[in-house]
């Protein structure tokens, strides 16, 4: 093999990096996730807001969060009964900010 595929070979991500990455685009890969999160771009929620905003039950909306919550792309907080959402990071507004670029280009 020659020393620049020796190099590619070399540089490939682990086990555990690549299926951290898979997990987190099968999280994001569903377009009512993908709804959740950008109504989360501005700042929190509560699931009751999400629930009107979304226009979903508040068991889907529930699902839905844990799915995001596991791959760590949101964070919630309680307060009384109420629980609200926001984003986990920046990184979360960067991945959407380069994908919507991204399909924009064509």
């Amino acid at each position: 093999m020659d020393n620049r595929l020796e190099t590619i070979k070399e540089e490939l991500i682990d086990e555990v990096a690549k299926n951290k990455v898979s997990n987190l685009f099968k999280a994001i890969g569903d377009p009512t996730r993908i709804t959740i999160l950008f109504a989360l771009k501005n700042g929190e929620l509560s699931v009751s807001e999400l629930t009107t905003v979304v226009e979903m039950t508040q068991s889907a909306i529930s699902h839905q969060l844990r799915v995001l919550r596991d791959a760590n792309l949101v964070v919630y907080r309680r307060e009384g009964k109420e629980v609200y959402y926001r984003l986990a990071d920046n990184h979360v507004h960067v991945i959407f900010n380069q994908a919507l670029e991204h399909i924009m280009e064509d």
